[in-house]
């Protein structure tokens, strides 16, 4: 195979785009070591979007209207304390809306073959210095003292009073998985996926929000593959960033390739050749428009980023695909060859340390949000307060039209209704059982789908819940008042409904109905409908992700 950096030379001279970037600020949350600047970027030759496996990418990404942490005030996503810098504090709604992130991922492991861990916060300083982090990463990594480690003693063990380290990535742990029991070439790929929170010390002027934070959390993975299943490997997770980012309507991206580090890299020069070239027969092959980002690639192994821009026109890494031959050497990882490894002489037989059954994995680090609270405030800024249903923090409020105690109570009726509850304290089961019968209340089934449906029965005029409502971008209003308690009937207006078109065939689909004019006022929707009805247009709406 002929070494890859002419290749990527030739690939910069001949581009159809010779545009150079600005040089941006990129701090990756992957498990890469920090950039300190971005260097020019060159664009591979486009090509047709015809059976592409990814949503379009551009050179160029659209940057949001609005900043995320004027957005979050509207909708109470979050706030910061001076208490702890860089470390976000979620309000409910911010924390649904995280939950709903990870909760998609976890919907989608189980048919890309992840299986979730859970691994330590903090590890000593031997771990680090194994894995490489101590010495290519030790200024952004916050150090703790433990109670009887000084680090201090002289000639010490390792792992014998020895300081600490806030994990800033996943990886080292994840090796020590991997090497807890023997594996066959059988076993392989083996992918653990993690959503451990991080901590990476970032420079205190360059924190921002949701998008530049200390402690955050990455929808983290890492792929222990034989080297025969790298290609495949990282095409099946191009498909699945292009499936997750279709579903958010993020795009278009831009798609880098990084490249080997002048200087701070470990591995040799061959490796590292071997490793672009894969990236670049599976970015060639996802038939989609990239760049080649030169030295920007972690310190142990070349990189695929997708890049998006915030409000203010900054680019931020989200997801990101890295290719590392350098971990399973330091952390001697083995898997018992095949017949056909065994009977191929390789490199990897002059490995000294390697028995010689065996053959050393490659690890993909791959991560499809990157930052949950990055992808987060980037989301807000794209979707500018309104939220597809799915993941909105306000689904629905339904507002009581006066203070009648029936009105009131049908208000609390629909609430736990809607939001799938089966019984509540407000439910009519639940308080006509007599206090000497102590009350049993079920547990929720796991599959449920709970919905945040709030209520207003404040004593304000009618108009003016509508409007502070309509401020707040809830996807749709309910308003109750004599009339609905007599008929037990919903009136449902959508007022900040995304994707207008898909909304009114799920509506039209529970009534068995088409809508009439008399459905529409002003272009608005708003319609009668059973209680039963509402509650299955919403569950529609949220397993169709809309």
């Amino acid at each position: 195979m002929p070494p890859l950096r002419p290749l990527l030379r030739h690939a910069q001279l001949t581009s159809r785009y010779p545009r150079r970037y600005a040089p941006n600020f990129i701090r990756s949350c992957s498990c890469s070591a920090p950039q300190r600047s971005q260097s020019s970027l060159n664009l591979s030759p486009k090509t047709s979007d015809q059976n592409a496996q990814l949503n379009p990418t551009t050179s160029n990404p659209p940057t949001p209207a609005t900043d995320h942490r004027t957005l979050a005030q509207t909708h109470e996503l979050f706030i910061t304390s001076p208490y702890s810098p860089g470390s976000p504090l979620l309000l409910p709604n911010g924390a649904y809306v995280f939950q709903k992130l990870q909760s998609f991922l976890r919907a989608q492991y189980p048919q890309f073959g992840f299986q979730e861990v859970i691994t330590p916060t903090i590890y000593k300083k031997s771990l680090w210095e194994k894995s490489g982090h101590w010495d290519n990463y030790a200024e952004d990594m916050f150090s703790v003292q433990g109670r009887g480690a000084t680090g201090e003693t002289e000639n010490a063990e390792a792992g014998q009073n020895e300081e600490f380290g806030l994990k800033p990535m996943n990886c080292p742990g994840h090796c020590l998985l991997f090497k807890d029991e023997v594996k066959s070439y059988r076993d392989l790929p083996i992918r653990y996926a993690d959503f451990s929170a991080l901590h990476r010390n970032e420079i205190s002027g360059a924190l921002t929000g949701l998008t530049r934070v200390r402690r955050f959390h990455q929808d983290d993975a890492h792929i222990f593959c034989r080297p025969d299943q790298i290609l495949s490997e990282i095409e099946q997770t191009l498909m699945f960033v292009g499936m997750v980012y279709d579903t958010f309507g993020l795009g278009p991206y831009k798609l880098l390739l990084s490249t080997r580090p002048k200087d701070q890299f470990i591995g040799t020069v061959e490796d590292w050749d071997k490793a672009e070239q894969q990236l670049t027969t599976a970015l060639n092959n996802s038939k989609r428009e990239w760049a080649i980002n030169e030295g920007d690639g972690a310190f142990y192994g070349p990189k695929i980023d997708i890049i998006l821009k915030d409000s203010n026109g900054k680019e931020h890494q989200t997801a990101t695909i890295q290719l590392d031959f350098q971990l399973p050497q330091r952390f001697d990882l083995q898997y018992q060859a095949s017949p056909e490894e065994l009977a191929s002489p390789t490199e990897q037989q002059k490995d000294a340390g390697l028995d010689a059954a065996n053959r050393r994995p490659v690890i993909v680090h791959r991560a499809i949000y990157g930052s949950l609270e990055r992808f987060m405030a980037l989301l807000i800024e794209h979707y500018a307060g309104k939220y597809p249903f799915w993941i909105s923090p306000r689904p629905a409020i339904i507002l009581a039209l006066n203070q009648d105690p029936a009105t009131l109570a049908h208000v609390a009726y629909l609430q736990s209704v809607l939001s799938g509850l089966k019984t509540t304290a407000n439910s009519p089961e639940f308080t006509s059982l007599k206090q000497s019968s102590p009350p049993r209340i079920d547990p929720q089934p796991l599959n449920a789908i709970h919905l945040p449906i709030a209520v207003d029965t404040s004593a304000r005029p009618l108009g003016r819940k509508i409007a502070d409502a309509q401020k707040k971008k809830f996807n749709h209003i309910i308003v109750i008042g004599p009339s609905e308690v007599k008929n037990g009937g919903v009136g449902l207006r959508v007022a900040n409904q995304p994707n207008d078109s898909v909304t009114r065939q799920v509506l039209q689909n529970v009534m068995g109905r088409d809508l009439t004019d008399e459905d529409l006022n002003r272009g608005e929707i708003a319609v009668n409908m059973s209680v039963r009805n509402v509650r299955k247009y919403f569950v529609k709406l949220a397993v169709g992700f809309h």
